[in-house]
């Protein structure tokens, strides 16, 4: 029944050529343009015309019953191994790879397994896949050109009329067309709208045309008198490119050395970026969230950062990561309580992680040698969680603990000045410390509430429990800040006050990674 379906395939497509105007087939050919194109260009594409080995023979067989048809020069040109002046080779499947070297597959199913090896040594695994191709700007314009030429000779003929009224496909579309159904073949899934790209880029060395004023076809459409013609100037660009056509010295097998150089081919297969989310705990005082070096010394034994990325990454074998978190703590604080929430970006993954998989990677980051840092709730999230976490951040608030001095006795109705204090307004400039590294702002920031807890034994040592906007500069509170926040804690006491200690004990947010 394939081979019968075969037969019909290619019986149907000798009556499709055959029925193409003679003399204007003829004239393509003068122009070096590849049958792949030709067909393009009499609006005929589908599964079909891509036996492109076939269509060669077909017109090869076509010309040579001409008889005004006597240069050898010209078959070369209907020949696989010419090189198109319009397409560069696309079409004919010939490329040259990033080793400089000639690569022919001479059809859409050798192109394809080409295609198919390079996303297996790229171990991608995924559902689906999308193709994308761009080709360089000079294939249009000859392209352009090709059509204004055959306008100018042919428009006076009735197919001509038929053929405008066709539908136009690009060289990519073709390409795609072509290498679609063996591609979805050999990967084994369909093509369309996926997360996994397959990306062919080409290039060439040939650049646009340039006019006489110097500057490249930009497709203008100013208008120029030419005798008594007019014309748009569009029009006389493409006209110059499509004599240049003509005048080009014929194609030889040796296009290096002349001729119309095929163009540079780049596969490259990547996919959108997925995001892990969960929270983390920080346990220890000498370890940053992002990693940290200062003149080439680095800051802290570790960093949240890279234990979690560096653990998560290989599981999900992408590329690089991104680590994103609902605001920081400095280095010296501690992140308790229910965890902050964060997000994973993993750029050019080549898998999905399954909720079992990071259920263990989970559990192997909490026991590692240690115990700096603790993650829960790993799971995959969508891209929109990271919009939500970004624009919650001013609205979220965070719980500290801190153990404070003071520099007199603590007494009780201190405890009762605090805790009647809701909702406090502060100014906060940015602090000396940061200075060096953040801009001189001034912000209002609230202290929704505070409480004491006595120390036993100790009347100038308490731990002050509050509740913050997020951002706002806890240690600046305690101390004032030589002045730059107010009011204090050493305002409203009417005393010196330091920070000794600090712990985060809850970030709450209103997004997927709430506790």
């Amino acid at each position: 029944m394939a081979a019968n379906n075969a037969d019909e395939e290619l019986r149907l497509l000798d009556d499709v050529l055959r029925s193409l105007p003679e003399a204007a087939v003829n004239y393509l050919l003068t122009l070096r343009v590849c049958p792949q194109c030709i067909l393009r260009l009499f609006g005929k594409y589908g599964p079909i015309y891509t036996h492109y080995s076939r269509i060669c023979t077909i017109l090869s067989e076509f010309v040579a019953h001409q008889p005004s048809y006597d240069d050898p020069v010209l078959k070369e040109s209907a020949n696989e191994d010419g090189i198109c002046s319009v397409c560069f080779g696309i079409l004919q499947y010939v490329c040259v790879d990033e080793k400089q070297a000639l690569v022919n597959r001479g059809c859409a199913n050798d192109f394809a397994a080409l295609i198919y090896e390079l996303v297996k040594k790229e171990g991608h695994l995924a559902d689906s896949f999308s193709l994308e191709v761009s080709i360089p700007p000079i294939i249009v314009e000859n392209e352009n050109a090709v059509r204004l030429s055959m306008k100018q000779k042919y428009s006076s003929e009735e197919w001509f009329q038929e053929t405008l009224q066709s539908e136009a496909i690009s060289v990519k579309d073709s390409l795609k067309l072509s290498i679609i159904e063996p591609l979805e073949t050999l990967l084994g899934v369909k093509s369309g709208s996926s997360s996994f790209r397959v990306r062919l880029t080409y290039t060439s060395s040939e650049t646009p045309l340039k006019t006489d004023n110097g500057k490249e076809n930009n497709q203008g459409s100013r208008k120029l008198k030419i005798g008594r013609s007019e014309i748009t100037e569009n029009d006389f660009n493409l006209k110059q490119c499509a004599n240049n056509l003509l005048e080009a010295k014929p194609f030889r097998p040796h296009w290096r050395r002349s001729g119309i150089p095929a163009c540079s081919l780049e596969v490259l297969c990547s996919s959108t970026p997925i995001y892990i989310g969960g929270r983390y705990l920080k346990y220890s005082r000498n370890v940053s969230q992002s990693r940290w070096i200062i003149d080439d010394e680095r800051m802290g034994e570790a960093s949240v950062e890279e234990i979690v990325g560096n653990s998560i990454l290989p599981l999900c074998r992408g590329d690089n990561y991104k680590f994103h978190a609902a605001g920081r703590e400095d280095i010296d604080v501690r992140m308790l309580g229910s965890g902050r929430p964060f997000l994973l970006e993993i750029q050019n993954p080549r898998m999905l992680p399954s909720e079992l998989s990071l259920k263990e990677m989970e559990m192997k980051i909490n026991s590692l040698e240690g115990k700096l840092v603790k993650v829960k709730n790993l799971k995959v999230v969508d891209e929109q969680v990271w919009t939500l976490m970004r624009e919650g951040e001013a609205e979220k608030q965070k719980q500290y603990t801190a153990l404070v001095w003071i520099s007199r006795q603590l007494e009780d109705k201190d405890l009762m000045t605090l805790s009647l204090l809701k909702d406090l307004k502060l100014s906060q400039r940015t602090p000396v410390r940061v200075l060096h590294r953040r801009s001189p702002l001034e912000r209002e920031k609230i202290i929704h509430w505070m409480n004491i807890e006595k120390m036993s034994g100790s009347t100038q040592f308490f731990l002050l429990h509050l509740c913050t906007q997020a951002g706002t500069y806890i240690k600046e509170f305690v101390h004032g800040d030589l002045g730059r926040t107010y009011p204090s804690l050493g305002s409203i006491l009417g005393c010196r006050a330091e920070i000794l200690q600090l712990d985060v004990t809850d970030v709450k947010m209103d997004c997927f990674l709430t506790e």
